[in-house]
């Protein structure tokens, strides 16, 4: 009997849900023409909004980090053999460059600004980033009644540090609007996979090309000089040292010979007056000895120097005509109608079942 009676329930459902959909759709009937109203305004909207679309135009600039982290054969048994006399070449670490967190240097204020105050020729003048990205948006028309405004300039290669308190907030400015999520992006297909892609986007063709080529120039020398800091300071020093050595093997020889020359044809019995000659003698074999070592200490430095540089490898470079994106006339009346179409019955359904519980 329960079975009997839980059947003729099922079907009593089903049947009640055919007939509220019979019901929703006579009612939704009733509202076709505003239905379709709506839908007209919608596709016009969306129509006017493409029609008035500024187009953006997409810069793709791909690299590959490359960086000898192994010890090199050879190399190393040198580097270890120095390493056993007390001669520290130097080592790279790495681990704030390494995967997400040299993306996220690629977008840090700090490179972003000196990218803005980087050079640029527009029409053969020559001015920074920054002043092509305010002319190119028609800034400073909007800072004509704004008398701390108008004046301000920024000049290539400009000292950061000397700038106003006006100048630091509209570079803050510059700097939010161009690294914003539609403009600036830094992918990385694969963990596994050094090679990352750089886009900027922005309604200036060749202001996209220029400002994604400035940055990754910025992102490879600030990578480069980090790396290779203490390396490139070891070989500084030591190439100064032997300069100085060097200086003081010339000074040491010429003194021998000047000394020769003050006893020459001395009497042999006389051997104080050939001792400063001797003394000179001796400085320069201390001074050569000293030389040897610190000039080889000097090339494995550079050796060094060489190994724990990394490069960052330019694959594609973006090129004129760049990837123009505008939503299409046709495509934004279809979406525009299809969407205030839809958010039309949602109203008009929610609205019904509001006043049924209101009721």
């Amino acid at each position: 009997m329960s079975e009997v009676q839980h059947v003729e329930n099922d079907e009593i459902s089903l049947k009640e849900l055919v007939l509220k959909i019979k019901e929703w759709h006579a009612y939704l009937k009733t509202k076709f023409l505003l239905i379709v109203l709506m839908g007209l305004i919608g596709g016009i909207l969306g129509y006017t909004y493409a029609y008035f679309q500024k187009p953006t135009y997409k810069a793709v600039l791909t690299f590959a980090l490359e960086e000898d982290k192994g010890s090199g054969g050879g190399l190393g048994g040198a580097l270890g053999l120095a390493s056993s006399f007390g001669i520290d070449m130097g080592g790279g670490g790495g681990g704030a460059f390494a995967g997400s967190n040299l993306m996220e240097l690629m977008k840090s204020r700090l490179l972003v600004e000196k990218t803005l105050l980087n050079p640029v020729v527009v029409n053969k003048d020559t001015i920074s980033i920054a002043e092509y990205f305010i002319r190119n948006n028609k800034l400073r028309e909007s800072w004509a009644k704004k008398p701390e405004l108008k004046n301000i300039q920024f000049l290539p290669n400009t000292d950061r540090s000397k700038f106003t308190l006006q100048q630091d907030s509209v570079l803050q400015t510059l700097f939010k609007a161009v690294t914003g999520p539609k403009a600036l992006s830094i992918l990385q297909k694969d963990k596994k996979v050094s090679i990352t892609s750089i886009e900027v986007v922005s309604e200036n063709e060749n202001f996209s090309k220029v400002f994604c080529e400035n940055l990754v120039k910025e992102i490879s020398d600030f990578y480069i000089e980090t790396k290779s800091k203490k390396s490139r300071l070891n070989t500084e020093i030591l190439q100064k040292q032997s300069d100085s050595i060097r200086g003081e093997l010339n000074g040491a020889i010429t003194g021998v010979a000047a000394e020769m020359d003050n006893v020459y044809n001395l009497n042999p019995a006389f051997n104080v007056k050939s001792t400063p000659s001797k003394r000179r003698q001796v400085d320069v074999q201390a001074n050569t000895a000293i030389l040897t070592q610190l000039i080889a200490q000097l090339e494995l430095s550079k050796v060094t120097l060489r190994k724990e540089t990394p490069l960052i490898q330019v694959i594609d470079k973006p090129i004129l005509p760049l990837e123009k994106e505008k939503l299409g006339k046709l495509k934004s009346l279809i979406l525009g109608g299809f969407l205030a179409g839809f958010l039309t019955v949602l109203y008009l359904v929610f609205g019904r079942l509001y006043k049924k519980l209101v009721a």
